[in-house]
């Protein structure tokens, strides 16, 4: 009979330890799922604010050494990402390769003009600077026409900016549920020991001495949900770098590094807090209070 209470009791901890180092577990994982979709938020941002271009037409009669000058002022500007000649032959032959045609045979002439199609650094994606640096380009005597989507320009700071706003929320939400569940599931692990907590405070044991062993082993089932969150964060880093390589996790692996090290202590932390103030709270309950 004293066997098989034994085992009951046993299966029955660690049910209990599976259940807190599954909770710690899944609750990380999706924080740190949120913690590198908010570390790459500024990326992604970047990136399309860099596909936009402005396009430099020059006039017919605009000289060679006028072109190259230009492109050597466009590459030293701070504004400047990339600067690339684009001669009206080569627009002509995209322009036909887009439209499935030859238009120059069919008109008789090439209509399009030489260019130089200028890519912006992201800081200067935005209405205001980039209708400064067309309005710049166009007091150039050679040049033509200064041609840039300015719906879009706008478009993308202004999202920018609310998905930037709506994701910090979002990881503030998150990181409070995270916070809530970890607690509630080492709560519901010590409130199963109330009694013996208070027994052996009842026979003299300091609440330093009582309280150690809980802490220290709700630790280590908080570093062992926090390892198991890690490894499916960094399976889903792998997949996502292998099959979308254009989002670039892995350009940065300084800032992956310290999000998985966050994401570990994190685990530590509210373990150790979650433990401390579960006990402190039977600790202070009068004997009678522990069965409510």
């Amino acid at each position: 009979m004293s066997k098989a209470f034994e085992r009951y009791q046993r299966r029955k901890l660690i049910s209990s330890y599976f259940s807190v180092v599954l909770s710690i577990a899944l609750v990380l994982f999706l924080l740190g799922i949120l913690g590198l979709l908010v570390l790459n938020t500024k990326k992604m941002a970047d990136r399309s604010k860099e596909q936009i271009t402005i396009s430099v037409f020059l006039k017919e009669n605009t000289k060679e050494i006028e072109v190259e000058q230009l492109q050597k002022t466009l590459a030293m500007s701070d504004y400047t990402k990339s600067a690339t000649y684009v001669s009206k032959e080569e627009a002509a032959a995209q322009h036909s390769k887009e439209i499935g045609e030859d238009f120059v045979d069919y008109l008789g002439y090439n209509p399009l003009k030489n260019s130089i199609d200028v890519k912006l650094n992201a800081e200067f994606v935005t209405a205001e600077k980039v209708a400064e640096i067309a309005s710049t380009l166009e007091e150039k005597s050679f040049v033509d026409e200064v041609s840039y989507d300015r719906v879009l320009v706008g478009m993308v700071a202004s999202s920018v900016e609310k998905i930037g706003f709506w994701i910090l929320v979002a990881s503030a939400i998150f990181t409070l549920i995270a916070v809530l569940l970890i607690n509630s599931s080492i709560r519901l692990s010590i409130y199963s020991k109330r009694f013996i907590i208070k027994t052996m405070q009842m026979v003299g044991a300091t609440k330093t001495f009582i309280r150690r062993p809980f802490i220290w082993q709700n630790i280590k089932l908080g570093m062992l949900g926090a390892l198991l969150a890690l490894l499916a964060i960094t399976g889903v880093i792998y997949y996502v770098n292998t099959n979308f390589q254009d989002l670039g996790l892995l350009e940065d692996p300084y800032i992956l590094v310290i999000l998985l090290v966050g994401v570990f202590l994190l685990g530590i932390i509210i373990s150790f807090l979650s433990t401390y103030f579960a006990t402190q709270r039977f600790l202070n309950l009068r004997t009678d209070e522990l069965y409510y």
